[in-house]
């Protein structure tokens, strides 16, 4: 059993859509609008939109406010630790803001580098490598 999707809701569709392309499709994403929603998968999965890895982008379907979750946080497995800077880093110039700059978190292990943003609507995301 694997997780298949998020569902992370936005306030400004457009505008958190431009985060998430800027942070997901260096990342290897490929991204789809879907009747108002975006949705961000990755190409080499059979069923791309349930997943695993699929990323929903939309407004929240009871139609209430967006407000972001206390402790929850997607992470991204990212290929290097080149990668994880630049996807924190466009993710900055795309509206996002920072929660801890990329670099080594040691409580985790020796090799686990990490960036955290927060996206426009105020969700919190990790971007992560646990390469040497």
């Amino acid at each position: 059993m694997m997780l298949s999707y998020l569902f992370i809701g936005a306030n400004d569709v457009d505008l958190s859509g431009r985060f998430y392309e800027a942070v997901l499709l260096p990342l290897g994403y490929i991204k789809e609008n879907d009747d108002g929603r975006l949705v961000f998968s990755l190409p080499d999965i059979p069923d791309r939109v349930n997943g695993p890895g699929a990323v929903f982008i939309a407004r929240p379907w009871d139609g209430n406010e967006a407000v972001p979750a206390n402790g929850m946080m997607p992470g991204f497995r990212v290929k290097s630790r080149r990668l994880v800077d630049e996807a924190y880093r466009a993710g900055l110039c795309a509206g996002g803001t920072d929660e801890g700059a990329p670099g080594v978190r040691e409580r985790y292990s020796c090799h686990f580098y990490v960036a955290y943003l927060r996206d426009p609507a105020g969700n919190k995301l990790a971007l992560f490598c646990n390469a040497e």
